[in-house]
């Protein structure tokens, strides 16, 4: 019976651990390669056909030799389970081979070993003469309640607390420990008890060491790949956070993309932000979906009649971080501790959903629409509903992705708020981080009379370069697309061969 409850408890570690390898393997896929929903659906798909090939190859273990194979193969995938997210850090930082190859072919190798441990739990237990409806109840009971029990702990607390690569080492050290407890409690069944002890042992012991010198690992490897030095770096349920430093030069990358550089980023802000202000009718009340960095604040800010800020961003942690580094609340200009802000960490949509205030401008600043959750938040319902937080006369800008690499996605973007019953003025600017980039002014009415004059202190707008932006040379003049629907997503498409065309 205790051999048995011991096998049991095997279980329900075994597969939180099987779990927390793929969700692991999944997120830092679609942090360092972006395509997130492509990543997590390929990843898992391969990791669940390779547990297939696993579970069959178990055919091959003889019943007297299913224990001793048992605790080898929890040895074997503690060890490259543990080390799978550490191991690919590095070979990312440093292009050790290509990057896909590596990330796949350990999916699958995982995947395989992750694969036997069950069908030969079941084995071990079956060989202790209990009865074997008894043994499939209660092995896929643990089964699931591990799965579950990771499901939750990883994407709350772990990540978040001790990111990927540690989170994947400590899993390794409970296949470990699995392996050894095992091997302990059937002691008198293992002729070869002695080899196997020393194993665990070794195994845990540098899956220990590991753990201690993770995080100076993963530094290094993203020193490497950064290139400048990082002085900042976090993960969230939601994101990968960098900053990096070279001289004056301060950059944001969000799951390894690049989202400003301090040297060029108030050409972006400026662009994003005052002919919103400007055209408005007033602008004493100013909502932002997005600008967790609190930059877009800060040009918000500049203008004196400006009475309350909504900020709107969904990750705690950035809003955090541009809260309180010295480095960062430099350059907002301590936007986000301003008085007239009010900082809400949550779905931009779902805020929309839940509250009817009206704003004079409504800046949208959110990530490019790279994949589904993102390009959501581009659909013409999406824009139906901030169109009616809009106040009369007021004006709505969105951030467009690039009208010169990205142009199908960009006259997409102006299709959408189109078709959601808006007028609209597209417009462009040039940040030498990103190259010609995209904004579109929305509006309820067809007034976007152009300024005579910019109220607030700028480093690159005038009356002069403000009019030049609403001018499209041919090479970015508008497309024939589609508007984005929920039901089809088509801005996703558009933004995926955009920049695949871009890479070739």
């Amino acid at each position: 019976m205790k051999l048995s409850r011991t096998l049991i408890l095997s279980v329900f570690i075994v597969a939180s651990c099987g779990l927390a390898y793929e969700l692991i393997m999944a997120a830092l896929a679609s942090y360092l390669l972006g395509d997130s929903i492509f990543q997590y659906s390929f990843i898992i798909g391969l990791y669940l056909f390779s547990m297939g090939i696993g579970a069959h190859l178990t055919r091959y273990i003889s019943d007297d030799h299913a224990l001793t194979r048992f605790i080898e193969i929890e040895l074997l995938v503690g060890l490259l389970g543990g080390v799978s997210a550490l191991f690919l850090f590095v070979a990312f930082g440093f292009a050790l081979a290509p990057f896909r190859t590596l990330l796949y072919a350990l999916v699958f190798i995982v995947g395989t070993i992750v694969g036997m441990e069950i069908p030969l739990v079941m084995r071990v237990l079956n060989n202790q003469d209990a009865d074997f409806k008894e043994i499939v109840s209660r092995v896929l009971t643990f089964d699931y309640l591990g799965a579950l029990a990771v499901s939750l702990l990883f994407p709350l607390i772990l990540a978040p607390k001790l990111g990927m690569a540690r989170s994947a080492l400590l899993f390794g050290l409970l296949n470990a420990a699995v392996a050894w407890l095992t091997a302990r409690v059937f002691r008198q069944h293992l002729p070869n008890y002695k080899s196997l002890n020393f194993r665990a042992y070794l195994v845990l012991m540098m899956l220990a060491v590991a753990f201690v010198y993770a995080n100076r690992l993963v530094f290094t490897a993203e020193q490497k790949y950064f290139g400048d030095p990082v002085v900042y770096e976090s993960h969230s349920p939601y994101q990968r956070l960098v900053v990096t430093q070279w001289k004056d030069d301060i950059r944001l990358y969000i799951n390894g993309n690049l989202q400003f550089s301090s040297r060029d980023e108030r050409r972006y802000h400026e662009a994003l932000v005052i002919p919103a202000m400007q055209m408005a009718a007033k602008h004493e009340r100013v909502l932002i979906l997005g600008g967790g960095d609190g930059l877009a604040a800060r040009e918000v800010l500049k203008y004196p009649k400006v009475q309350h800020v909504t900020l709107v961003d969904l990750d705690p942690d950035m809003t955090k971080t541009f809260q309180t580094a010295d480095k960062l609340t430099k350059l907002n200009e301590n936007a986000l501790n301003n008085p007239k802000m009010t900082i809400v960490n949550t779905d931009a949509a779902k805020w929309l959903e839940n509250h009817a205030d009206k704003f004079d401008v409504i800046v949208i600043d959110l990530p490019d629409p790279s994949n589904f959750a993102l390009g959501k938040l581009y659909s013409v319902p999406m824009y139906r509903m901030v169109a009616q937080h809009l106040a009369d006369g007021g004006k709505i800008v969105v951030q467009s992705t690039s009208p010169y690499f990205a142009p199908n996605a960009y006259w997409s973007v102006v299709a959408t708020l189109e078709a959601a019953g808006l007028h609209t003025a597209p417009y462009h600017a040039y940040v030498p981080s990103f190259g010609e980039w995209g904004f579109v002014l929305a509006s309820a009415d067809n007034h976007f009379r152009l300024p005579e004059k910019v109220d607030v202190p700028a480093t690159f707008l005038n009356t002069t370069t403000l009019r030049q932006m609403f001018d499209f040379p041919p090479d970015m003049a508008r497309r024939n697309v589609e508007p984005n629907y929920l039901n089809n997503q088509k801005l996703v498409a558009y933004f995926e061969q955009d920049w695949a065309d871009v890479m070739r």
